[in-house]
């Protein structure tokens, strides 16, 4: 294997970490941000890029790899987690939101993972993380996540966080399914990612689903999220007080008692 081998464990429910444990001289990689503890023998280190084989070493290359993660939603650094000590040591990486940590073994997938952006959490040094365009434009315009996804190399272990609860779908060749854009977690390059547009007038002006679906053609995997942030986010908005407005939710008279107070 040309990534290093960790062993993890991960712990809650609905707000998450995983827990990685290091043997001496392994190294993991995590979004700057996600760090939650370590063990005392750990050296942190912030880095350009992933820290990959595949990453150009020279200072452009660099710069150009630590780039591309700017246009899938990471910071233009990463932090490497290194075992400097004696036996086993630990460092645990924190969800940002409440949801699920998905685990992804590249080396029994294929090789390669592509995600949606902002996804990825931590991984094992020698993961690659960097940029896949839709190859469709009809996708790339309304798919949910734009022309720019993000992609996941390598042979060792790679963890990314999404929103609500996560399942996983198995698609045989040919076989379709439908999902709401926002829902896509990621996939394996086997699948086919398009999207189609929800027929009728009636349906897309008041089915409040929006105008096209995800498609998502066979064979491979799919991983699915009930809870995207964005959805999450619109919520928050809409109820959110605003310009001085109440902030006590259920009030009987509603937008009318705002009024009647002067709020409005």
């Amino acid at each position: 294997m040309s990534n290093h081998e960790i062993d993890y464990k991960i712990f809650g429910e609905e707000l998450q970490f995983v827990e990685i444990e290091l043997d001496p001289n392994e190294t993991a990689i995590a979004e700057s941000g996600a760090f939650m503890m370590m063990e005392n023998g750990i050296e942190m280190q912030t880095i350009f890029g992933d820290g990959s084989q595949q990453q150009d070493n020279s200072l452009l290359g660099k710069l150009f790899s630590a780039g591309k993660r700017l246009l899938v939603g990471e910071s233009l650094f990463m932090t490497a987690f290194t075992n400097v000590g004696q036996g086993k040591k630990k460092v645990s990486f924190a969800a940002p939101y409440t949801g699920k940590i998905v685990v992804f073994d590249l080396k029994e997938l294929g090789g390669k993972i592509i995600a949606q952006k902002d996804a990825f959490l931590c991984a094992a040094k020698g993961v690659s993380i960097g940029i896949e365009f839709q190859k469709r434009l009809g996708t790339g315009i309304f798919g949910g996540e734009g022309f720019i996804m993000e992609k996941l190399e390598g042979d060792g272990l790679a963890f990314a966080h999404a929103g609500g609860y996560v399942i996983e779908k198995t698609l045989a060749p040919g076989e379709i399914l439908k999902v709401d854009t926002g829902c896509v977690v990621a996939y394996t390059p086997g699948i086919d990612f398009d999207i189609e547009f929800i027929r009728g007038i009636k349906n897309w002006m008041f089915g409040g689903e929006g105008l096209y679906f995800a498609l998502m053609t066979g064979p491979g995997k799919v991983w699915l999220q009930s809870l995207p942030i964005s959805r999450l986010a619109g919520r928050i908005i809409r109820y959110a007080p605003q310009m001085g407005g109440r902030k006590e939710e259920g009030s009987i008279l509603g937008g009318l008692g705002n009024l009647l107070d002067g709020r409005e």
